[in-house]
Formats: C-alpha cells, structure tokens, sequence
C-alpha cells in the first residue's frame, strides 16, 4: 500500500514503484495499492507502472495537496482568508491530510487480501496514516504487516512549527508510531536512525534497515557533455529545513564563471533572496520536470549539489532517496550535510564528491572553487563506483533484502 505511486510524481514515488517493479521477477506476486488520484502537488504522466505487478486503486477523496506558504503569499483580502481556512481545515485532520484515503483503502486492502489470499502486506510512508491500513489488513486476514519508514515517524527532520495545531499533529504521529512498533511483524528503514527510534518504541518485529537504491539504467543513455561554463545542479524540492541560503552566499562569494542549476520547487522567499544576490545568469531556476528529464540534467551537469539540514541533529540519519540517485548519475557531488551523518559517510566511502557542512559558507565558497579550478584545468572526470559499490547499492539488491524479509515471515 503505498499514497505515493504513477501518476503522481516526485522522489517519493520511487521506493514503491521499484518495488513494484523488481519484486515479481524474485518470484513474489504483487499487488498495489494505491490512489486513484493522490492529489499529490506533482504529477509525471512519462511514468509507468510496471506490467508484470496487479495495479488496485481506492478513491481519494481527501483534500489535495498545497503549498501554503506559496499559495498565502500569493492570495490578498477574501482569497487569501479562504485559502487560510482551507489549509487550516487540512490541518485539522491528523494524523495528517491523507488520513481520508483510509476510508476506502482499508475496505479495499481487506477485499483484495481475501481475494488474491495476499501472504505479506508492505505499507510505506510517508504519509503516516497509511500504516493504518496495513494494521487493519493484518487484523483482518491474518496476513504479516511489515511497515515501510522512508521518514523517521517521530523525529522528522522537516517539522519546525511549534503551533497547537502541529503539536497535535505530532502527538497523533507518535500514537502511530507507537502502533507500527506494537503490531507490525516487521519493519523496514531507509536508514539507521529510523531504526534506532523504532527499537527505541520497544518492536515486536524485526527491524531492518532497507536503504534506498541507485538506479543505474534509468541513466542508461544519457550523455555529459562538458559545458564552456561550469555547472552544479540540484534537483529536488525544498521544504522544512533544507535551505539553499547558504550555498548561494557562498557561490556569491566565489565570484565564479559558473551556473548554479535549481530544479523543482524553489519557494519564493528564497527566490526573493537570491535575488538581492545579483547572480544574473549565474543563477538558473527552473520549474518541476518529469523524472527522465531530471535524471538528463543530473547526467549533463559538472557536479551535483547534495542539501541535508543539520536541523538540530536530526539530518545526520538522513539517507535519502536523492542520494543514490545522484550516485547513478556519476558525476561529482557537493555534498552539504552533517559531516557526521550517513550520507557523508556513503559519500566518503564511495568517493563520490566532497562533504562540507550545511551552513559553512567559508568552506563550502572553498569546495567550490576547488571544483571550479579542476574543471578549468583538464574537466571533471565523472565519478566510477567501485563494481562491489554498484551492486550492493543497486536498487534491485534492496528490494532483494526486502523479498528475503517477506520470505522469512512466510
């Protein structure tokens, strides 16, 4: 079950559907479950649900998804008080917005499980309220639940507010949390520290760490070509914490002859910033592409840029999915993340690019440069994985670890 999956667009689409993918040819029969329309704010009409997988859909008739600081700034008078209320209203459902799909997911888990006699039932979050479906499928027919956890349940790194409405939102996270750890037969994270908070909630289960994979032939195809002006590319949309203030003010200050490339969601208020940077045409910002022409651009950059907030500690266990992504695009990453997290640890092991602290402008205006001048005499080769990394980090490796876990329940 999964509130992520084609036509709905974005990274986190991308675990389910390679599950979807990889799990039938290990032998496993596979059903999803998903939106009929997710009213996700992305959508990607060039992907695909793989054929050899039983697609299900369940109506949404949830609210669809906003960006409120976007959508207040650009409201005035009445349309801006009702743009308020909406987004208020969505707030109130905890324990957050999704929580509706339930309604029709868990009748249609249950009556397809039943159906299919469906031996495992896998539930990925975010949103947390899909777990619920899992418990009920479980409780229902007897099937193993394992709860999949792309994003720690209690401690995300992209909550910052502390209003009564998202201390409520929190309290009823946790009261899911504490629902995957009691009942779940397993559980599966992207990372180590989302394991560790699940071990810390006392699970019954086994809890494994099922890191996200690189995708290595969707690059198949896909050409660099080395530009007369140096160019960084980040993908990828910015929410929470990330924040890509200091990595301007620093490619401010190196005064380079380069093109800092931003795809996807870039909010307003940044914008606005950048521009009292005066960059011109240093600076690129463009809007959310499909997935295929974003993988084209990382390929066709001379390095790309890694954002994972310190948010007080929380970033260092972030592993995610734009990690491995960038790994398959092979080219040299600027990686500005907690230097004693997991990514700056895959980073370093797979000598992959350098790592400088998320908010060090002085070192990161450093690493630039250093870039810019190895580019400037003789190019950037791009960055080849050792055969032992490409295998292990691949995709399909993964979701062989998970096969094995279904295997294992029985």
């Amino acid at each position: 079950m999964t509130m992520y999956f084609p036509p709905a667009g974005g990274g986190g689409v991308q675990r389910s559907l390679k599950l979807a993918q990889y799990l039938p040819a290990l032998g496993i029969e596979t059903h999803v479950l998903a939106p009929d329309d997710p009213k996700w704010v992305h959508r990607d009409p060039e992907l695909r649900a793989p054929t050899q997988a039983w697609i299900h859909r369940a109506r949404y008739l949830g609210p669809r998804a906003r960006k409120p600081a976007e959508e207040l700034r650009a409201a005035a008078g009445f349309e801006r008080a009702l743009v308020h209320a909406q987004i208020t209203a969505r707030r109130l459902l905890l324990p957050d917005a999704s929580v509706t799909w339930n309604l029709t997911a868990i009748p249609a888990a249950i009556r397809i499980a039943r159906r299919e006699g469906i031996d495992a039932v896998i539930t990925t979050s975010p949103p947390p309220s899909v777990h619920f479906v899992g418990a009920a499928v479980q409780k229902a027919t007897g099937a193993k639940w394992i709860a999949d956890l792309r994003d720690p349940l209690v401690a995300n790194q992209h909550r910052r507010d502390d209003t009564t409405a998202a201390r409520a939102r929190q309290k009823a996270v946790e009261q899911v949390a504490r629902l995957v750890a009691s009942q779940a037969d397993a559980v599966t994270c992207v990372s180590e520290a989302i394991a560790d908070e699940v071990r810390g909630l006392s699970a019954r289960g086994a809890v494994r760490v099922i890191a996200n994979g690189a995708d290595f032939d969707d690059f198949a195809g896909l050409e660099y070509t080395p530009a007369k002006r140096f160019r960084i590319t980040h993908t990828g949309s910015f929410f929470g914490q990330r924040d890509p203030k200091p990595f301007l003010q620093a490619f401010a200050d190196a005064d380079l002859d380069a093109v800092a490339r931003f795809v996807g969601d870039f909010r307003s208020t940044d914008r606005e910033w950048a521009e009292g940077l005066d960059l011109g045409d240093r600076l690129e910002l463009v809007d959310y592409l499909p997935r295929s022409e974003a993988l084209r651009i990382q390929r066709d950059s001379e390095a790309l840029l890694l954002l994972i907030p310190e948010a007080g500690g929380r970033g260092r266990g972030v592993l995610s999915g734009k990690v491995f992504e960038y790994l398959a695009a092979e080219r040299p990453i600027l990686a500005l993340v907690p230097p004693d997290g997991a990514a700056a640890e895959l980073i370093r092991e797979t000598a992959a690019g350098v790592v400088v602290a998320p908010d060090d402008i002085a070192g990161i205006r450093d690493a630039l440069v250093a870039l810019h001048e190895r580019f400037t005499n003789g190019g950037l080769p791009g960055v080849e994985l050792a055969k032992r990394d490409e295998e292990r980090l691949s995709r399909r490796a993964r979701v062989e670890e998970l096969a094995a876990l279904v295997e294992e329940l029985g």
